[in-house]
């Protein structure tokens, strides 16, 4: 091979990199997010997530799906928190904390299913959450608990849909 072809191919192979960018340096690419998720449990026994659109996986105690459609956006700005019975209060109860990394502000609608080892899953929707520019919330999502017991066959929560404005 001639040294000019050698040449070439060593440009072509730095700017495929250059335009590809260079995966796993945490540089480059089209991803938003440079970690898989993160997670923190509570003793309340669930735990929450946070992912993005190409890890659809859930934790034990709770899941966001994501995506790259419109509706799926505002999915990908909630995490999981905490997941738990309130004795106190006898209702299924989870703290979610919805982050917008955009430049507008966003109203969101969350629906949360609480779900376990009960055949039973409940439901909790909380509208009207704004949430400005750059900023964070956390709010309780609460719904009353089905069941008779101390509530604790419902070990995950997971968001079924959310919407933002």
């Amino acid at each position: 091979m001639k040294m000019r072809h050698v040449r070439a191919l060593a440009v072509f192979g730095i700017a495929l990199v250059a335009l590809t960018g260079a995966r796993g340096s945490g540089g480059g690419g089209c991803d938003n997010h440079s970690s898989s998720g993160s997670s923190s449990s509570s003793s309340g026994g669930g735990s929450g997530s946070h992912h993005d659109s190409d890890d659809n996986n859930g934790t034990s105690g709770g899941s966001v799906s994501g995506g790259s459609s419109g509706a799926n956006k505002a999915l990908r700005d909630i995490t999981i928190d905490t997941c738990a019975y309130d004795a106190a209060t006898k209702n299924l109860t989870a703290r979610i904390t919805i982050k917008n990394d955009g430049v507008l502000d966003y109203d969101y609608d969350v629906t949360l299913q609480f779900k376990g080892a009960s055949a039973v899953s409940a439901t909790a929707t909380t509208t009207d959450i704004a949430v400005t520019a750059g900023a964070s919330k956390s709010v309780d999502v609460t719904t009353a608990y089905p069941g008779t017991g101390d509530g604790s066959e419902y070990t995950k929560c997971e968001v079924t849909r959310a919407n933002r404005s």
